[in-house]
């Protein structure tokens, strides 16, 4: 049974969060993307602190390419999972560079076709630098709160964006993320805490 209060949670959601916005910093479409992917796993806070330094020394695509993958990998330590993460950013930036000319892509087709990127990370990428909503972002914050005010009852994040999406109004899509991200961060994190103050806790779901 989906809950169909989504019209009040918006209202709220968008009085608690008048401008919702991604919390990664970057200068560049491609910093973004580097972003986005040490995003996995590892909170934006983290990532916050380790991007301006691998930012100066990497400042283009190029440097990304150039770059040596153990030199690499003690860059993001920090972040978790920084084997996989190297491979997958210097393996997106050659693809990048070689066939799309070093252009980030506008079209999720285009996007998951990268190296590295998921449907999540796309979403993130196109809604942030275009606009696009061709999905929406699912982290593990819109896994647990979307489950949480009954918008599913999926725990995969595919099955869960399905079933956003038929629910959200398109011009949300780019949206919800954020607002639930946001969410989860100030009033409703995952670890165990008393509901009582959450603002949205008329609209949870009976667990």
């Amino acid at each position: 049974m989906v809950n169909t209060d989504l019209p009040k949670i918006f209202n709220i959601l968008k009085k608690l969060f008048p401008e919702p916005k991604c919390a990664l910093h970057y200068r560049t479409s491609w910093q973004l993307v580097v972003a986005v992917i040490l995003s996995a796993q590892c909170t934006d806070k983290k990532v916050n602190e380790v991007t301006p330094h691998l930012f100066k020394k990497y400042p283009n695509l190029d440097a990304y390419v150039q770059a040596k993958p153990a030199e690499f990998e003690q860059d993001i330590y920090s972040t978790g999972f920084y084997r996989a993460k190297t491979r997958n950013i210097l393996a997106a930036a050659k693809f990048i560079k070689h066939t799309y000319k070093g252009k980030i892509p506008k079209t999720i087709g285009e996007m998951i076709a990268i190296p590295g990127v998921g449907r999540k990370t796309a979403n993130v990428v196109l809604g942030e630098l275009y606009g696009t909503a061709e999905g929406i972002a699912v982290d593990t914050h819109v896994i647990r709160l979307a489950k949480l005010l009954g918008l599913t009852t999926h725990t995969d994040a595919a099955k869960i964006e399905q079933d956003l999406m038929k629910i959200v109004p398109k011009k949300e899509w780019v949206h919800i993320s954020h607002y639930l991200i946001m969410y989860g961060r100030k009033y409703c994190p995952a670890t165990k805490h008393d509901h009582t103050n959450c603002p949205l806790a008329q609209f949870y779901s009976k667990q």
